[in-house]
């Protein structure tokens, strides 16, 4: 009978293992020994029939439990089982909370603690219901970018899509007793974070560790969000670098895209919201960071979320809906899949770090790109335009006054999109804007040296 999760020896009795009972009650049950050593021999107890009195009590003024407390006989020497059973409601010792992890007793505090609580209670954060928000609030254009995923996944049936908004959130389960859930509001209001603040995404652009460049705050819906903070990013704070096979035009970015897709959505599917704190994106000169505020299932450590593993979301009402949009997998496979694309497109693997409250998952960059950059720097060359930014400043030199909503329409991205690319533009110096909001003009202060040619496709 070694000591484990749910055994522990003890010599004697001390007041202080009341709180490893807690901490059993918390979890899921376990048995203390009085009377044997480290090595699991009986030593006996010289004042069981003391203690027999004792222990209970003390359990029950305690704690408000009463666990089985038996005398139990090795040849001569007495000792004493304590059966505690796992508890249906959060136990307390004197206001504290313990829980048995391993072959330890933590106390559990902040966000693991509001975790506990709401699971002992049979809700999670994401599953509680709002009282000042009601379906009419919510996103039109966020349902529709719900329904062309889920119609492209296969994971909803025409039935499903075809519904109302109404009808769509019942079915999956956002509504309970006529009331929006948390996710709900996450999921498909157009500004989740004028009620839950931190709920967006900040983006920032480093060189040489703390010189910021220039950033990003994306907010909206997670739908939205899900939708455009993948593309912001391969579209403003990337460049590719274009190779052929044949007649075949190749681009390869610094970092593997579907790799850093899984990792932002399950960033925000298991983020811990009630924090307040946004999900954070740092793109250094050899490295991307991804990082957000988590509480971990129980016990587990960096070891056990980059191994194979059942899925267990933090938020499941959201972890389902992003399965239905086919944006996540449903067996904990998000993982996996990350190490094998990195491996089979040849880039370096990811980290996984976490500290405190927060994990952080850190690409390295694509070594042949830091080369790159190398030798840009030595050459002293110009700036290197994206395929978005030359088409902009092509329309923009057609039409000064042109607005960004037409330059949406003609380079067929999203107005996010124009907004972000233009921003980046202007930081750099490369344009400016001049005149009054609606009778303003763009002006092209360093034109690219292929404003004057056709623009490559």
């Amino acid at each position: 009978m070694p000591e484990d999760q749910n055994i522990e020896w003890k010599e004697n009795w001390r007041d202080e293992y009341i709180k490893w009972i807690c901490g059993f009650a918390n979890a899921q049950g376990g048995r203390i020994y009085i009377g044997m050593n480290d090595e699991g021999k009986v030593i006996g107890l010289p004042n069981y029939e003391r203690l027999m009195e004792d222990i209970p009590n003390k359990i029950v003024s305690v704690l408000g439990i009463m666990p089985e407390v038996n005398l139990l006989r090795q040849y001569e020497l007495f000792y004493i089982e304590i059966n505690v059973a796992p508890s249906s409601v959060p136990v307390n010792y004197r206001g504290e909370y313990y829980y048995r992890c391993g072959s330890t007793r933590q106390q559990l505090k902040g966000a693991a603690l509001n975790d506990f609580l709401l699971r002992k209670t049979g809700t999670r954060w994401d599953a509680a219901t709002v009282h000042n928000i009601c379906v009419e609030n919510l996103d039109g254009v966020s349902f529709d970018i719900f329904k062309r995923e889920a119609k492209r996944s296969g994971r909803l049936s025409e039935e499903d899509i075809a519904s109302s908004p109404s009808e769509l959130l019942e079915r999956l389960h956002l509504i309970e007793n006529g009331l929006l859930t948390r996710a709900a509001a996450l999921i498909f209001h157009p500004h989740p974070e004028r009620f839950y603040p931190g709920c967006y995404v900040k983006i920032g652009r480093f060189r040489n560790g703390s010189d910021l460049v220039y950033q990003d705050e994306i907010q909206g819906s997670f739908m939205r969000l899900a939708d455009e903070v993948v593309s912001t990013l391969y579209i403003k704070y990337f460049k590719s670098r274009i190779s052929y096979d044949n007649e075949v035009r190749i681009e390869r970015y610094p970092y593997p895209r579907s790799a850093v897709r899984e990792i932002f959505f399950n960033a925000l599917v298991h983020n811990n919201w009630s924090d307040n704190i946004p999900i954070q994106i740092r793109v250094d000169d050899d490295r991307l960071i991804i990082s957000n505020s988590c509480v971990l299932p129980w016990g587990w450590s960096t070891d056990d979320l980059i191994s194979f593993h059942a899925s267990r979301p933090f938020n499941p009402l959201i972890a389902s809906t992003f399965f239905r949009a086919g944006y996540i997998e449903a067996w904990g496979r998000g993982i996996s899949f990350v190490h094998d694309t990195c491996r089979e497109k040849g880039y370096p693997q990811p980290q996984f770090i976490i500290k405190g409250e927060s994990i952080s998952v850190i690409f390295p960059i694509d070594p042949t790109f830091i080369e790159k950059e190398e030798k840009i720097t030595n050459n002293n060359k110009e700036h290197q335009y994206s395929k978005l930014e030359l088409r902009l400043l092509e329309e923009i030199k057609k039409n000064p006054q042109i607005t960004q909503t037409l330059l949406a329409e003609k380079a067929k991205v999203s107005r996010t999109h124009v907004q972000s690319c233009l921003k980046s533009l202007m930081e750099i110096g490369i344009i400016t804007r001049e005149g009054a909001r609606k009778q303003g003009k763009w002006l092209i202060k360093k034109p690219s040296p292929v404003l004057n040619s056709q623009h490559p496709e």
